[in-house]
This record gives C-alpha cells, structure tokens and sequence, in this order.
C-alpha cells in the first residue's frame, strides 16, 4: 500500500510549525499505524534527513503515549489508541493528516511528540490514600459489592492519554480528571482524602491556562481508548460542588 502524508513538523513549543509531505511507500496492510511511522523515518535517516519525532513506549494498547491525531481524530480511525489503528483501515492511495494533539496544556515538544505532564501533575496533586501498611488485609474485611468495584474500575481504565482533551472543542480534560477522581472516590481506602481530592485536582485543572470547560459535546468520549462514560463527568462537578460546601461550613465553623 503506497500513501502520501501531511507530517506537522515543529521544532519546539515556541518555533512555529508547518506540515511538510512524505511518500509512504510498499507498506503492508498488516503494518500499524507506528510501525508505518517507522518505515518512512528509516528511509528519512538513509537520506540524511532528520527524522519524525513522535511519542511511543508498550505499543499495546496500554499506556497511551502514542498520542497523534490522524486526519482530524484523537488517535484516529476506530476506537483504539494510535498503535492500534493499521493501515489496512485506509484506502491505497490515500492522503493522511498527521498532526499532534492541538490542547493548549500539551506544549510542542519536538513534531508529534507533546508534553502532558500537566496530567501527572493534576494527578499527584489528588495525595495519597491513608491504608493501613504491614501485612496484606483479609480480603474480606473490607467488602465492596460487585457492582461499585466493577464501577470503580470502568473509572481505573483511564490511560490519561489526552485523546479527551485534543477532542473536545474547549479542550477540557474533564473525563480524564473525573475518571481519576470517581476511581478512588467509590472505593473505601479513597474515602479519607475523598474531599481534599476533588478540590485540588479540580482546582488544579481549572488554573491550567491551556484547558477549558465542558460543554457537553461529548467528543471526549466519542474517542477514548478506554470507554470512559461522561456520566463520570457529573458525578465529579457533585462530589466538587459538595467538597467545595463542606469546606466553606468547616472555615466558618
């Protein structure tokens, strides 16, 4: 399969970027979307060109660092992360837009490659759990029905990959801050910190220049690798509307 491609080249956050085009040649139905990726850098660096930058690491699916968008799509064609799109999902022939995710947050690294590290941060801003260390716990000294431990973790598949942020509009990462926050807040260890958790890392997120707000156009989980539903999105702004109020009477208390 031969395609021709639209690459976003972008020397860092503050240069200003241009798409530039590659031949794809000879690629195999069967190749990824990375993998086809790799093929044309390897004829780029046989003729002395400066390769394409972009962000990679398990190429299963699993730890969403391969974050492209691919003719307008957060990860493109499907439901899956970037490295799990293969070519045979596109037409011989054809013309792909590559691009890297377009938040405000994700600042340029180097092409495709963007730093989300605004997510770790958001993340480490929620603390820790307080748990009881030493030896394991009988499992059944903390039981947790079947259906909120199979909640919780529809809310733990979270890969915080960004395709939330780089498909919605306002470019708000909400889903991803819900799923984080609406994890360990339906399971017992998470109840301590429940309320300091919601507060910092909404409060976090909402400082951050580079994201907006939702607006429900529910984009972010028309592309997310991982199914999060947006119904986690309103019970995050109830458990941050209730934190926000037993702080308020706690200060004034």
């Amino acid at each position: 399969m031969n395609f021709h491609l639209k690459v976003w080249r972008q020397k860092d956050a503050s240069s200003a970027g241009r798409f530039e085009d590659y031949e794809a040649k000879d690629i195999p139905k069967e190749a990824s979307f990375l993998e086809m990726l790799d093929i044309v850098n390897e004829n780029l660096i046989e003729s002395n060109k400066e390769p394409v930058t972009f962000d990679h690491d398990c190429r299963e699916g699993i730890c969403g660092m391969c974050s492209l968008t691919i003719n307008g799509i957060p990860h493109g064609p499907g439901r899956g992360t970037t490295c799990q799109v293969y070519m045979r999902s596109f037409k011989d022939g054809e013309t792909i837009w590559i691009e890297p995710f377009r938040v405000g947050a994700f600042p340029v690294i180097r092409d495709l490659a963007v730093d989300r590290s605004i997510f770790d941060r958001i993340i480490q801003s929620g603390g820790f759990i307080t748990e009881r260390t030493g030896s394991a716990p009988d499992a059944n000294s903390t039981p947790i029905p079947k259906p909120v431990a199979d909640h919780a973790m529809d809310a733990a598949a979270c890969i915080g990959c960004g395709a939330c942020a780089a498909a919605c509009p306002n470019s708000s990462p909400m889903l991803f801050v819900a799923a984080k926050i609406g994890h360990l807040g339906l399971l017992p260890q998470g109840q301590a910190e429940r309320k300091e958790r919601a507060l910092k890392m909404v409060t976090l997120m909402s400082n951050e220049k580079g994201f907006g707000g939702c607006t429900n156009y529910y984009e972010c989980e028309a592309v997310c690798p991982a199914h999060i539903s947006a119904d986690f999105i309103a019970k995050m702004n109830r458990e941050y509307r209730v934190s926000t109020v037993k702080e308020a009477v706690g200060a004034s208390s």
